[in-house]
């Protein structure tokens, strides 16, 4: 009898989505496997009165799943990538990537049919810096409203809070049926998407060399190529959950393309860059762009925001 795989995995209804899905997969390639699915609640599933940046960032979102897996628990997590820190903890592995799904954000509102149409003074919710940062590069006249919860609960809070539109990503909607919500699929030249948006990732122990052989045929070459290069771009700017930091490579043919972004939270500063190079280059693509960006000035930037975070 095999021995079954367990799956660590937060609550939410997007993240059983996804836990399920690599199961099924599991499920499919390994007939007479029993594979279940562990829900948790993380820490930044518990504090939601307060934004990322302010309880210490998207890694209180994976912490209690690396957990499980440490103790025994758990042999594997599945999670979005975008809320996996850019150096994972030692003793960790991302075995696979999917896939990834559209990466771009989505403009959700009741009244209004694009994020141009919106009037001044317009009040938006989302409680990711990056975001915020990008829409008031563009709409400094925005009133950015602090959104957390999961998907169901930020879409209740666009009509019961009073807002005009809210952020969301579209590969989260779509996820869940949810896509006929979406009134304008935000281009990346407005807003750069998160480093890994729209991928799901599978973490395990770095030792479980059996678990990580189950996982091989689940890797997409071009979706880890993409990743390499955002992640190490993230890495080398070494952001703090107080930094707007955005990044998105695409892969056409045997070459890659990777944007970069660094900004204040206020939108006022934007540092924003493009690179190209080979596809099986992607970590020194993204930590060259991450150099250029340094030394146009988002360097002095990302210390700044350090200091008055730390403050």
């Amino acid at each position: 009898m095999p021995t079954p795989i367990r799956i660590a995995t937060r609550r939410s209804r997007l993240a059983l989505w996804q836990a399920e899905h690599v199961a099924a997969r599991l499920r499919s390639l390994y007939p007479g496997t029993e594979v279940r699915l562990l829900p948790m609640v993380t820490e930044g599933d518990r504090i939601l009165d307060r934004s990322l940046a302010a309880i210490g960032g998207k890694g209180l979102f994976i912490k209690e799943l690396e957990q499980a897996m440490l103790a025994g628990v758990a042999d594997l997590a599945v999670h979005s990538m975008k809320d996996v820190p850019a150096v994972l903890p030692e003793g960790f592995t991302i075995a696979a990537v999917l896939e990834r799904a559209d990466p771009r954000d989505a403009f959700v509102s009741v009244r209004h049919a694009r994020f141009a149409g919106l009037p001044a003074g317009a009040r938006v919710g989302t409680s990711s810096l990056r975001r915020q940062c990008q829409l008031l590069s563009h709409r400094p006249d925005l009133e950015i409203r602090p959104l957390r919860g999961n998907v169901e609960t930020r879409l209740g809070k666009l009509e019961s809070e009073g807002l005009d539109a809210i952020v969301l990503a579209v590969a989260g909607l779509e996820r869940l049926g949810l896509g006929g919500r979406i009134r304008e699929h935000l281009a990346t030249e407005l807003c750069l998407p998160a480093v890994g948006q729209a991928v799901i990732g599978i973490e395990c122990r770095t030792d479980d060399t059996r678990l990580q052989a189950l996982l091989a045929p689940f890797g997409h070459a071009a979706t880890v190529s993409c990743l390499q290069a955002e992640r190490a771009f993230a890495a080398r700017l070494g952001g703090s959950c107080q930094s707007p930091i955005a990044a998105h490579a695409t892969q056409i043919g045997a070459r890659l393309q990777l944007g970069g972004l660094v900004g204040s939270p206020d939108g006022a500063q934007l540092f924003q860059a493009t690179r190209e190079g080979p596809a099986a280059e992607g970590e020194r693509l993204g930590i060259a762009l991450a150099e250029e960006l340094l030394a146009a000035g988002a360097g002095a930037l990302l210390d700044s925001l350090r200091s008055a975070g730390a403050d």
